[in-house]
């Protein structure tokens, strides 16, 4: 058998044991907010350990947890060296949105149904937590010659930007990694990826009677202007388009809204929150800045109205490094042999913590266990699922790549 031919029959065999790894994975609640994270570590550090891979655990200092608007973090961070060469760090969140309603399968219960184990972060992406164990498994089953070394960097801040994350591991030099490959699907492997600019626009006005509203200053009305004008913009965008395939156009979206104190009372305070991806092609600075011109402008078109806009988040863009050709060229090799069809390099309009790595110098890519679409595998919607199958060969593919990284070369 090739080594090839041997790690896909170790991962063939172990395959109902990874499984069972991801469903007690999926049965710890990661629900951010309010992200106590924490509890989801210790039993992740509990399954590596039991299968020979002992984590170190690194707890965030709980002052910066709560500035980040989350409860607890503990990033773990596997390190495999074999040698001298190329570290590869391989990099998957634990983080999820709270499941919401809908689910025909319990959100936390792991279940396998039609060749699909669902959950909350059943794909998005505990999912990678096992791919990249079991395939560094297996390729130390082998028990070839390697140089270099692996680090799985398991961490919980990617829904709120990765500061506590992998930024937090990557301030601390507690990442030495040369090569990136994060978490991500199965059909195709992601160079780069938008942009995510988040503000916080609170209106402030004056309360009123109803009964006497000239008495006081409409703040939804004031927001209803500067809304229109955002969404104004969000037309104009599509005249925007990028080059990356994958990627369209800059988009908007005002994701949550709240104000006023009752129907009877002029409201003297209305905040939303909006989200506006930028194309790799946008500077995060001048988008920012328009934006804020656009809300002034609107705002100054209702008298008494006063504005506040405070930045949530800046996600830059991701961007190819020239350094991820290797990366790219033996996954789409491997995916194309493992899979049976051509795995495009493109990009795409989700924005991740992979963003973090390349603004280090540290090239990366994206690729996982999942389906072609972020639509198909119900992330961030109800009976998020998995197909078993893909689980099975992007093990594969991952344990192929690293084995043709960090094979010595020939003397």
């Amino acid at each position: 058998m090739t080594p090839y031919a041997q790690l896909d029959a170790w991962i063939d065999a172990h395959f109902d044991e990874q499984v069972r790894f991801l469903q007690e994975l999926i049965r710890v609640p990661t629900d951010t907010p309010p992200g106590n994270n924490a509890p989801h570590a210790e039993r992740t550090a509990e399954l590596l350990a039991a299968m020979g891979l002992p984590p170190e655990r690194h707890p965030v200092p709980a002052e910066l947890v709560h500035a980040a608007g989350l409860q607890s973090i503990t990033n773990l961070v596997v390190r495999r060296t074999y040698g001298p060469g190329p570290t590869v760090a391989l990099n998957a969140h634990g983080d999820v949105v709270p499941p919401g309603e809908g689910w025909t399968h319990e959100p936390y219960a792991g279940d396998i149904a039609d060749g699909k184990v669902y959950g909350r972060a059943a794909a998005v992406s505990k999912s990678d937590f096992a791919t990249y164990a079991f395939a560094v498994r297996a390729l130390e089953a082998l028990q070839l010659p390697l140089h270099g070394g692996v680090e799985l960097l398991f961490t919980y801040d990617e829904e709120f930007g990765g500061e506590v994350g992998p930024a937090w591991l990557l301030k601390n030099k507690l990442t030495r990694a040369d090569l990136l490959i994060a978490a991500g699907f199965s059909y195709q492997v992601i160079t780069a990826h938008n942009g995510c600019l988040q503000l916080e626009v609170t209106v402030h006005g004056k309360m009123a009677h109803a009964a006497i509203p000239d008495s006081g200053v409409d703040a939804l009305q004031g927001a209803v202007h500067i809304l229109n004008a955002l969404y104004a913009q969000n037309t104009l965008y599509r005249q925007v388009c990028s080059q990356v395939e994958g990627i369209s156009h800059p988009y908007l979206n005002v994701g949550l809204i709240s104000g006023g104190t009752n129907t009877n009372v002029v409201p003297g305070r209305v905040t939303f929150k909006l989200d506006r991806r930028m194309i790799p092609e946008e500077q995060p600075e001048q988008v920012e800045a328009t934006l804020r011109q656009v809300i002034a402008d609107a705002a100054a078109r209702t008298p008494g109205i006063t504005v506040d806009v405070r930045r949530i988040l800046l996600a830059r863009a991701m961007r190819p490094l020239p350094g991820n050709r290797p990366l790219v060229a033996a996954i789409q090799k491997h995916g194309a042999l493992v899979f049976g069809e051509p795995i495009p390099a493109m990009g795409t309009p989700l924005y991740t913590d992979v963003r973090l790595f390349a603004e280090a110098g540290i090239p990366g890519v994206i690729y996982g266990a999942g389906p072609r679409t972020v639509l198909e595998s119900h992330a961030k919607q109800a009976d998020e699922r998995l197909e078993l199958q893909d689980l099975c060969r992007a093990t594969k593919v991952v344990a192929r790549t690293l084995l043709d990284l960090l094979t010595p070369p020939a003397t």
